[in-house]
């Protein structure tokens, strides 16, 4: 279950600005929800190290849960990213590969980044391969560094029957202490995972969706 005293991945969904995409209150949840974080760190000393050892690696965080709250997988593993943009889409890309080993095809996934330049990208893609009658709103601009990565999302995103990603800031993301300190956090990647579908029941409670203005200007 989630954990004690933090919100669930579909709360924070349900609560956050999807850009380009308005939330549709019926379907709108998802059947899995995916938070992303990575991390970079230039040589020098690790803050988050007690001994204060010198480092020059950041980190990828994950989190997967599905609709009713239940954990799928934690992961925070230690990665050499060349910048912080990189290491975001990295993350995200880790994350769409390990759900895709655990869920149906079809499957109805939420991703909560904290980048918004991915985030639009993700859901430009979305808008430009899913059948939409909207033309994306912008065209989708990736760091070169991030090599085949971007691909790799590309093909996730288009694998699943449904996916939309939410803009969230980086001290409400759980993925983001996994990310920023692996060392501290290796033990996550030794639970015991699911792999089925939540029980979803119908609802014809009408949610506004959340303002795209509430979306923040800035990169984390």
């Amino acid at each position: 279950m989630a954990a004690y005293g933090r919100p669930t991945l579909r709360d924070l969904f349900d609560e956050s600005p999807t850009p380009h995409i308005a939330h549709p209150p019926r379907s709108h949840h998802r059947d899995f929800y995916i938070a992303t974080d990575g991390s970079f760190r230039q040589h020098g000393i690790d803050p988050v190290a007690s001994d204060g050892r010198p480092t020059e690696r950041g980190g990828l965080g994950v989190v997967v849960e599905t609709l009713d709250g239940e954990r799928v997988v934690r992961l925070s593993v230690p990665d050499s990213a060349p910048d912080n943009n990189v290491a975001e889409y990295r993350a995200l890309h880790l994350g769409l590969d390990v759900l895709a080993t655990r869920a149906p095809a079809d499957a109805r996934v939420g991703l909560l980044i904290d980048h918004d330049q991915l985030a639009e990208n993700v859901n430009a893609e979305v808008l430009a391969t899913h059948g939409s009658a909207y033309d994306p709103p912008h065209s989708v601009s990736v760091p070169p560094a991030t090599g085949l990565h971007w691909r790799g999302i590309q093909a996730r995103v288009n694998s699943f029957g449904e996916v939309r990603a939410a803009r969230i800031s980086s001290d409400r993301n759980p993925a983001h202490p996994l990310a920023n300190a692996p060392d501290q956090y290796a033990h996550v990647n030794g639970e015991p995972d699911r792999c089925v579908l939540p029980q979803t029941t119908s609802t014809d409670k009408r949610v506004p969706p959340p303002s795209r203005s509430e979306r923040g200007g800035a990169s984390d």
